[in-house]
């Protein structure tokens, strides 16, 4: 899927929600335990109720590798459910790898060919060649950390160097290595003020928006930096869905929750003249 398709994608449901499946299994609700894989189920469920506000789905690969192996078969089943029920749905493996090339080669093989992937999150320290190796499959997305959401983004990605900030300094070092059709970046939605100076550096690409809900972050103020002709936002949203309710009705509530953020961002798309 390239840049055009994303679009249309956001057009069409008119939405640029990005639901995050982190299931920790002490929050899943205690009936899902009796099922045979109740990741699964409970990733399942949430899909089912989301799928018709969201554009994309991101799991966080964390959730799945603490349970080792019947994690990773938890993760392959998901992933396997989208793509068979939801086909259009863009999927995110948020796993921020980035090592030396071919070590990097195998991660993209793993996430692009094996687990059938759309995207994947990126780490840059180690610079070019440990990312262009995920920029070599045809139609597949690397989202490039550039601006988190977290207290720690402080200790580095603020720091000053040759007149501009560190995550500034990566977005501007690695826009050409890839296009607006294969390279997106991570910005924080607690720091939905520095989005306007991110759009200076790339008007074009994507950018992928944690921190919305749960975290605090502000989606009007989001679109209201972030925004580009395009859209040009994958807003993401976790626990805020995911977890807003523990009973037997939890995908229910999961789904109200979801339509209400798409509600919200199908006025803020009609704003900005997008639909």
């Amino acid at each position: 899927m390239d840049h055009n398709g994303l679009f249309r994608n956001i057009v069409a449901k008119k939405s640029f929600l990005c639901v995050g499946l982190d299931p920790e299994i002490e929050k899943i609700p205690e009936f899902l335990h009796r099922y045979d894989d109740p990741v699964f189920e409970f990733n399942r469920r949430i899909i089912d109720a989301t799928a018709g506000y969201a554009v994309a789905f991101k799991p966080n690969l964390a959730f799945y590798e603490t349970l080792g192996y019947r994690g990773l078969i938890s993760l392959e089943s998901t992933i396997s459910y989208i793509r068979e029920n939801y086909p259009g749905i863009f999927i995110i493996a948020d796993a921020k790898r980035g090592d030396i090339g071919n070590t990097s080669r195998m991660y993209a093989k793993a996430f692009f060919e094996k687990m059938q992937c759309d995207a994947v999150t990126v780490a840059p320290y180690m610079g070019e060649d440990s990312v262009v190796p995920f920029l070599s499959y045809q139609g597949k997305w690397v989202v490039l950390l550039a601006l988190t959401s977290n207290k720690g983004a402080d200790d580095f990605q603020y720091h000053y160097g040759d007149g501009m900030r560190l995550f500034e300094k990566v977005i501007r070092t690695s826009r050409n290595w890839g296009t607006i059709d294969n390279l997106m970046y991570v910005a924080g939605a607690t720091r939905a003020e520095m989005l306007a100076g991110i759009r200076e550096i790339v008007p074009d690409h994507f950018l992928l928006v944690p921190g919305v809900g749960a975290q605090g972050g502000s989606l009007r103020e989001v679109a209201r930096h972030g925004m580009n002709d395009r859209c040009g936002l994958l807003v993401n949203s976790s626990r805020g869905i995911i977890f807003a309710d523990n009973s037997d009705k939890f995908d229910n509530v999961a789904g109200r929750k979801a339509m209400e953020l798409q509600q919200e961002m199908a006025e803020y798309l009609a704003e900005a003249g997008l639909i």
